[in-house]
């Protein structure tokens, strides 16, 4: 993928902050078996939802009613307190929640129990949302063409629909190049 391939996609990204994501994208999709452009255009549609075109690597914490339910959330690993905003969304498909940074910095070889900010790094965000996509079988759901399974996987209903579907189109344009 070029840098104006990635603008094209994502153009509030920017310039700079698309060109600091492009080696990690391009080092890692296909590490990850994100190398169809089905595959490709699913991921990053979902990603440039997830993030507002790569601009928000964290979670913004009001905290909403839903972010208040982050606390203590079995489900999340949430046991300690203060769990819920220390683990709050981060990285490209936002990794939510204690077990959820536990399992994913295992997966990476790094602790993101002590250092969960390290997902809002370019690398790691990349990193943590192709592990992801591995781990929910996202590629085997891109390849049927069905982005709203993806996105139910991805967010656990159909937040953004719209906008990940219009994501989805432009990116399969582009990349159909």
């Amino acid at each position: 993928m070029t840098l104006d391939q990635l603008l094209a996609i994502m153009p509030q990204a920017g310039r700079e902050r698309a060109a600091a994501f492009l080696v990690p994208l391009n080092k890692y999709m296909p590490q990850y078996g994100i190398t169809t452009p089905a595959r490709q255009a699913a991921f990053l549609s979902q990603v440039a939802h997830e993030t507002g075109q790569l601009r928000m690597l964290r979670e913004i914490w009001g905290p909403t009613p839903a972010q208040k339910r982050y606390e203590g959330s079995i489900n999340l690993g949430n046991t300690q307190t203060g769990d819920g905003l220390r683990y709050r969304g981060r990285g490209l498909i936002q990794t939510t929640g204690r077990a959820n940074y536990a399992a994913c910095g295992r997966s990476l070889g790094i602790d993101l129990l002590t250092h969960p900010e390290l997902l809002e790094t370019p690398e790691y965000a990349v990193q943590s949302a192709c592990v992801f996509w591995l781990t929910r079988g996202l590629n085997a759901l891109a390849d049927t063409g069905d982005q709203e399974k993806v996105t139910k996987r991805v967010n656990g209903g159909h937040n953004g629909l719209a906008e990940r579907l219009a994501f989805f189109n432009v990116a399969s344009r582009v990349l159909a190049c």
